[in-house]
């Protein structure tokens, strides 16, 4: 099978496609490089610098590789860049999103893998979340991940597109080679690493008084090797669906920042902050659906097995990927 890979100079992307390497599929990345880097993609893949916003390079892209299947990653994904720039959101987003699958309908690719997210659901009725649960997002990249996953609905119905929304929770962890490496870093456990390495002062933990055991935030993180598998599973289906992504195991912002304090043995000082506007004291998926139908199991449900991959990689690239 071939497989263009959107965003595959990305975190997530970059992994995904040195798994399917490695389950000997055939890759070609597609990525313009604005938040990916060109060190993370894998030297088996071929590699197109090209940008979504460009119709005729995509165009070009898939008709010249004819791939059995795309996995599109491309994406803005800062909850608060959205709410100060909604319309990059939605133009990266979901108007870019449309030039690739009308590349797809112009070139007979009939399979997409779309990477979605949590944050089409809001604020939750009820934890575990499950996929029952109605979609009302609170902000633009939200908005703008439910909007395309809306037309994907529509090139389904009209042009036979079969897709699987696969709505992320936390992604977390590293491979051997590649690992976390963000211009804007947002992301919980890479900046408590990045404390550890002496690289910042300490870890912000923003809101202490939330009704959680330690009044912390709670999160499911979900390995990035769980996360390239449930991808691959994707590729399989023959009709449309959507599926959350994670462990269905919760661990607050203190549990996170104690469990790197024992793999890392360094002491991580913590500074409390003012709770965020709309953050949910709790987000944890229920992944019952994508269980049942695709057999899929997360392999590394331990926090400290994923801490422990994301740190060994952090040392060895204490300045990412440098570029």
């Amino acid at each position: 099978m071939k497989v263009v890979v959107t965003g595959g100079a990305g975190y997530i992307g970059s992994i995904c496609v040195e798994q399917m390497l490695n389950a000997d599929l055939q890759v070609v990345v597609f990525d313009n490089l604005t938040e990916g880097h060109r060190a993370a993609v894998d030297p088996r893949a071929q590699f197109i610098e090209g940008d979504l916003g460009n119709r005729d390079q995509i165009f070009e892209a898939i008709a010249k590789h004819k791939p059995d299947a795309v996995m599109h990653f491309a994406a803005n994904a800062l909850v608060s860049e959205s709410m100060t720039n909604p319309s990059k959101y939605f133009r990266n987003n979901v108007s870019n999103g449309i030039n690739l699958i009308d590349a797809m309908v112009a070139g007979g690719v009939k399979k997409l893998v779309f990477s979605s997210t949590c944050a089409t659901y809001g604020m939750p009725e009820k934890v575990p979340i499950d996929e029952r649960q109605p979609q009302k997002p609170i902000n633009p990249y939200g908005q703008s991940k439910l909007m395309f996953e809306h037309i994907l609905k529509w090139y389904d119905q009209i042009h036979g597109l079969v897709h699987v929304n696969l709505r992320y929770f936390n992604a977390a962890g590293a491979s051997e080679k590649l690992g976390e490496d963000h211009r804007v870093e947002t992301h919980l456990i890479p900046n408590v690493l990045k404390v550890a390495l002496g690289q910042k002062e300490n870890v912000e933990i923003y809101g202490s008084n939330y009704p959680t055991p330690d009044g912390t935030c709670i999160r499911d993180y979900i390995h990035i090797f769980d996360l390239a598998t449930a991808h691959m599973l994707a590729l399989k289906r023959e009709t449309s669906s959507f599926y959350n992504l994670g462990t269905g195991e919760g661990y607050s912002v203190q549990q996170v920042i104690d469990v790197a304090r024992k793999v890392t043995k360094q002491l991580i000082p913590s500074v409390s902050k003012l709770a965020r506007p709309g953050d949910p004291p709790r987000l944890v998926a229920s992944s019952h659906k994508i269980t049942q139908e695709l057999k899929w199991k997360p392999k590394y449900q331990r926090l400290n097995a994923i801490i422990e991959s994301a740190w060994a990689w952090h040392k060895k690239h204490p300045k990412g990927y440098g570029d």
